[in-house]
């Protein structure tokens, strides 16, 4: 959709710059075009999940119960973010939801 609004758009400022060459008017249509979109960009690759992104990994302990196998963990999930952690905590298929639901809580609160 953000494609499709920014062709009028765009087509609006070539006529307007018509009389210019070809070339010109083609730089200054983009760069009034990427004035205008890069805060609809902007806001559009900002928005946060609404679910969490979760990792998967085989072969791990769960944190909780201490079962091994298949192990997840919340990455990101709006204003929680574990992109950068060193040692990740992974959990079982059980105890991932017990962990989800604490830290959907803990979003609430903020």
């Amino acid at each position: 959709m953000r494609w499709q609004l920014s062709t009028p758009i765009l087509a609006v400022v070539l006529i307007w710059l018509s009389e210019m060459s070809t070339l010109w008017a083609t730089v200054i249509a983009n760069l009034i075009g990427g004035a205008i979109f890069f805060w609809v960009d902007r806001f559009i690759f900002r928005s946060l999940p609404e679910e969490p992104l979760w990792e998967i990994k085989e072969g791990v302990y769960c944190e909780d119960c201490g079962i091994y196998g298949q192990g997840f963990r919340i990455v990101e999930w709006l204003a929680y973010n574990r992109r950068g952690v060193r040692e990740p905590q992974y959990r079982c298929s059980v105890c991932k939801d017990v962990k989800a639901n604490e830290v959907k809580r803990g979003l609430k609160g903020k």
